[in-house]
């Protein structure tokens, strides 16, 4: 019992450590930055104090227009990590037995291409509304969680499909009874990794070809030289990123601890 206490313990304190340092760690670099700016290191007009955006982002936030460039990004943020999850998650489950043999390579040769190249195909496929910028964040997105799932689903130890099928399972339900919740782990952080490329991707997409997003008003802030503007999408993306990277974790959470009762 004291042996179980100590132990739940020190995983209390390990948890309790790495909240306070995700924490400390960024503010102590926006700390650095403030000092920075406010020693005046730096011309303001080149690099504004992390305040000044800040104050900026609350006078604007409320805002009609910026509101909707908000939604704008989320929508295509959302809808474009939404497809590649369930494209990634069944292709990599599909194809968890010999099929992976032959996607495997095909992987291998698609997941260099830096998928910003194929922008212009899409914006001249789709044309420049939502669809080619939700397409950019599929291409983009999709490769971190079919791998994932891939290797997640080749971990499966063998014993277990092997009792699941001397149960009487066929071998697409124990695709779901199986496989599945083993490889959820590696499919989650798989996750996690996508949903950051997502972000980065869907900026890119707005900076390029856009008439609203948050890209487009970073864009459209440096063509003026607002410069305090210009970083206010900067810091929102990185916010939604943290956010949503926060959700996904608390999911994670809750999912792998749903599958162990």
């Amino acid at each position: 019992m004291n042996e179980a206490k100590r132990l739940g313990g020190w995983l209390f304190l390990g948890r309790t450590h790495g909240m306070i340092f995700s924490v400390i760690s960024p503010a102590i670099l926006l700390m650095i930055w403030e000092g920075v700016c406010r020693a005046g290191l730096i011309i303001p007009t080149l690099l504004p104090a992390p305040t000044a955006v800040f104050f900026r982002l609350v006078d604007v936030l409320p805002d009609p227009e910026f509101l909707h460039h908000l939604g704008q990004t989320m929508i295509r943020l959302l809808s474009g990590f939404a497809i590649a999850l369930v494209t990634g998650v069944s292709l990599g489950l599909g194809a968890s037995g010999r099929g992976s043999l032959v996607l495997e390579p095909i992987i291998r040769v698609l997941a260099p291409i830096p998928k910003i190249a194929l922008y212009p195909a899409f914006v001249l496929i789709f044309g420049f509304e939502h669809t080619s910028k939700i397409a950019l964040v599929v291409a983009d997105a999709v490769f971190p969680i079919l791998l994932a799932t891939l290797h997640g689903a080749r971990a499966v130890e063998p014993k277990l499909l092997w009792s699941a099928w001397a149960a009487g399972a066929s071998r697409r339900m124990s695709i779901f009874t199986v496989i599945l919740p083993s490889a959820l782990p590696a499919i989650l952080t798989g996750c996690r990794i996508a949903l950051l490329i997502a972000c980065v991707t869907v900026f890119l997409a707005e900076m390029i070809s856009s008439t609203d997003g948050l890209g487009h008003l970073m864009i459209r802030s440096a063509r003026s030289f607002r410069i305090i503007d210009m970083f206010v999408p900067l810091i929102l993306i990185s916010g939604i990123g943290l956010f949503l990277n926060a959700i996904l974790l608390a999911a994670r959470k809750r999912l792998l601890a749903g599958f162990d009762h």
